[in-house]
């Protein structure tokens, strides 16, 4: 209960800070690669007790070193990510990250957020964003959520320039992705790995 009833109040209190254009982000080096490894590290444990696994593809030639709000980064991908797990009975979630363009020492850098979860119809993706929504209004209280992470994730992607979306079939799953550009930091080097798994 003070776990749920903290989400609830950060969710709310970001929400007011982006409404009130008092959220600032910072621009610091960060590791995409480990903040994407750590998301799924985290949601391992929720995953294997549902018997859904979880893992992390990098595409080749992405950078990983960047420069952005690492802090917000992760809450967007752990938004994401945490919702595909609660929304998967079985099969799988994957967290995808590749590069798009490369231009000016900066990259394109697109998160995929795949699932095969109970998926969203089409009607229903339109207002996915909007605060205080869900696909369904009877899934707040079979899975809980407050309704404002989508929102938040947008606001923030947004904030940073980016794009958000969903691709999704109801009964076979759902892809969340969201695209920036972000610098590369100049020591950056392609990973040579191109599948991490938690």
């Amino acid at each position: 209960s003070a776990t749920g009833l903290l989400t609830v109040l950060n969710d709310i209190l970001d929400f007011s800070k982006i409404d009130a254009g008092y959220l600032e982000l910072t621009a610091l080096s960060f590791d995409l690669a480990d903040v994407v490894h750590g998301v799924s590290t985290l949601l391992a444990p929720q995953a294997e007790a549902k018997g859904v696994h979880i893992y992390c593809k990098w595409e080749p030639d992405t950078p990983s070193l960047l420069v952005g709000d690492e802090g917000r980064m992760r809450q967007i991908i752990l938004n994401l990510a945490g919702n595909a797990v609660k929304f998967t009975k079985h099969g799988h979630v994957s967290i995808e990250t590749k590069c798009l363009k490369r231009e000016a020492g900066r990259a394109q850098i697109q998160v995929r957020v795949s699932d095969t979860g109970i998926g969203i119809a089409q009607a229903a993706q339109t207002r996915l964003f909007q605060k205080f929504m869900q696909a369904d209004g009877s899934t707040t209280r079979r899975f809980g959520g407050t309704g404002l992470g989508l929102a938040i994730s947008k606001s923030l992607v947004e904030m940073m320039g980016g794009q958000i979306g969903v691709e999704s079939q109801p009964g076979v799953g759902s892809t969340f992705w969201f695209t920036l550009w972000l610098p590369i930091q100049m020591q950056d080097a392609p990973l040579p790995r191109s599948v991490l798994t938690a």
